[in-house]
């Protein structure tokens, strides 16, 4: 490893508006195009629902920085410095890269705030980074993290939550409850020719379901937060599931939002206020497990990642 600058790792996630007024710039961003109106305001609504605006831009900062912090710890202070940025809002993923390479990186880990691996996501996540290179006459090598979802502390953290929800509810309701681990729908074209993403889901949701000690038939696979396309996304749909579910005699749904790791649209709308609507019309308790946001536990997670990196010679 060269000792021209610190390692550099690049914290990355999908982006969000904080603002109404950052809606119509952010959506087009994430289209490409500018959306029709009725799309815009059926946007723009479902952020006034959840208080016009999404944290996600802070989670990640106050992750960003409890990171930080941990390999400070761990690694002695200067070694390795974390930045963040978002593929659709600013500090956008290549404005933050010629940053980086200005600070003089030796090399840079790439790692996508979303556990599981996608070709869609993580490309969309490398394109950005690669653009950025491509105007450095010497680019410092980097490394893009593939997928994250069976890191022990990982599936400890969603299990002890896991375990707390269904302690919390009253004996009767625990017997005839389902507990659904979902994760964000892609169009099925996407995932065609072996595309390992729904694989890593139900690995993911078996490793959490054995730890919180869950039985074979306790818990289910789900989707939620299928686009507004003519494309066929993957199924079924958490809110179809609810329904079916309730007509065999459950009484209680546990969602565990394990494709995802802190609160943003699709879990403060599509879960708290959608699929809960659903279960609460059938009479259904419902639960939706804590995400892991800023809880220390996850950044140290994220630190065992990085450890293996920092720990090698290889970029």
């Amino acid at each position: 490893m060269s000792s021209a600058g610190p390692r550099h790792v690049l914290l990355m996630a999908h982006g969000a508006a904080e603002s109404i007024s950052e809606i119509p710039d952010y959506y087009t961003h994430v289209r490409g195009t500018p959306p029709p109106p009725a799309l815009l305001s059926e946007l723009t609504e479902r952020y006034r629902s959840i208080g016009g605006s999404s944290p996600l831009r802070a989670i990640t900062g106050r992750v960003a920085a409890q990171l930080q912090t941990e390999l400070d710890r761990r690694w002695g202070n200067d070694r390795l410095r974390v930045r963040f940025g978002f593929k659709h809002t600013p500090p956008f993923i290549e404005e933050v890269v010629a940053s980086i390479v200005g600070d003089g990186a030796t090399d840079i880990l790439a790692l996508a705030l979303a556990p599981h691996y996608s070709r869609f996501a993580l490309e969309g996540y490398r394109h950005p980074i690669v653009t950025a290179l491509e105007e450095v006459p010497t680019p410092p090598p980097f490394r893009l993290v593939p997928s994250w979802h069976l890191e022990p502390a990982f599936v400890r953290l969603w299990s002890d939550r896991l375990r707390a929800a269904l302690d919390r509810l009253p004996p009767s309701f625990r017997s005839e409850a389902m507990v659904y681990f979902t994760a964000h729908s892609l169009p099925e074209s996407m995932i065609r020719g072996g595309d390992p993403y729904p694989v890593q889901l139900t690995e993911g949701a078996m490793a959490i379901a054995e730890s919180a000690g869950l039985s074979e038939g306790a818990w289910s696979l789900a989707w939620q937060s299928a686009g507004r396309t003519r494309d066929l996304w993957l199924g079924p749909d958490l809110r179809e599931v609810l329904r079916q579910d309730s007509a065999r005699g459950r009484r209680a749904a546990v969602v565990v939002p394990h494709g995802f790791v802190c609160d943003h649209l699709e879990i403060l709308y599509d879960l708290d206020i959608e699929a809960r609507g659903v279960a609460d019309a059938l009479g259904l308790r419902f639960e939706r497990i804590p995400m892991p946001n800023d809880d220390p536990r996850f950044a140290s997670m994220l630190a065992d990642v990085v450890d293996r990196w920092n720990g090698s010679s290889d970029p």
